[in-house]
């Protein structure tokens, strides 16, 4: 895996150690927040974001074995529909990618080859099974509701923030949310003790979003991964542009020709 790949899979999320779980958020359209709909009771005090279209700009870096990589992203997406991202530096695209409920695409324009194909792909990549739903959640500090069937604990901390921890599988998913009325992930942790993987995502620099004032949006995120195979890795991901899009984005992804194709 060249360093691009690494980037643009941490830049991803690293998105970890949960198995794949559909998040039940209502949007009301651009430049609201809606509240996540659990189950059952207690009552989960969670505010997603809401948009048709989202732009992201950023810069990212990795720490891996002692060898840090950086690079800048640049990330659309068409919520719960397609994220698309592209990793690189000084101006050159390295790797791009485009990923929807189903399928995963990517381009890697420093060894000329392509990958379409399933989340087989970056699951591989990553070593842990990986789902379109925690790739979104993971980038926009959203919280991914528990699975039909499952019932969240929920415990109130110190200054009123909430902790709601449920299991999936055998991992241990755990989100510790923002006290008052914003309702934003402010710590992401999945671990899986039998696979010795853990996961930590911290959330911070909360700026409001222009056309969602009430709703904080971080615009920092340190992921922590720890895991047999890899042993730990870091990555800082600062946004320095994050603007919700009140026109139609594209998301283009064309093989040039003579790319070889990745089985």
């Amino acid at each position: 895996m060249n360093k691009y790949s690494l980037l643009l899979a941490l830049g991803l999320g690293l998105a970890g150690c949960a198995r794949k779980a559909t998040p039940t958020v209502s949007t009301t359209g651009p430049g609201t927040s809606t509240s996540v709909a659990e189950p059952a009771l207690p009552s989960v005090l969670a505010k997603n974001t809401a948009f048709d279209f989202l732009t992201i700009k950023g810069k990212a870096q990795v720490t891996m074995k002692g060898d840090k990589k950086g690079a800048n992203l640049s990330v659309r997406m068409r919520r719960d529909s397609i994220i698309w991202v592209t990793a690189g530096l000084a101006g050159f695209e390295g790797v791009r990618a485009v990923l929807t409920h189903d399928s995963v695409r990517v381009i890697n324009r420093l060894e000329k080859t392509y990958f379409s194909g399933g989340y087989g792909y970056l699951s591989k990549l990553l070593n842990v099974p990986v789902s379109f739903e925690q790739m979104q959640t993971l980038l926009l500090g959203d919280y991914l509701p528990a699975p039909a069937g499952t019932t969240p604990t929920v415990a109130t901390e110190e200054a009123a923030r909430q902790r709601v921890s449920y299991k999936l599988s055998s991992v241990l998913v755990e989100h510790l949310l923002q006290a008052g009325n914003t309702g934003r992930v402010q710590q992401l942790h999945l671990s899986d003790a039998a696979a010795q993987r853990n996961l930590t995502v911290d959330y911070t620099d909360f700026q409001p979003l222009e056309t969602q004032p009430t709703l904080p949006f971080a615009h920092s995120l340190f992921i922590q991964a720890q895991q047999p195979s890899a042993g730990a890795v870091t990555a800082a991901i600062n946004y320095n542009k994050v603007e919700v899009s009140r026109t139609r984005l594209s998301f283009p992804f064309d093989v040039p020709k003579g790319y070889r194709r990745m089985r």
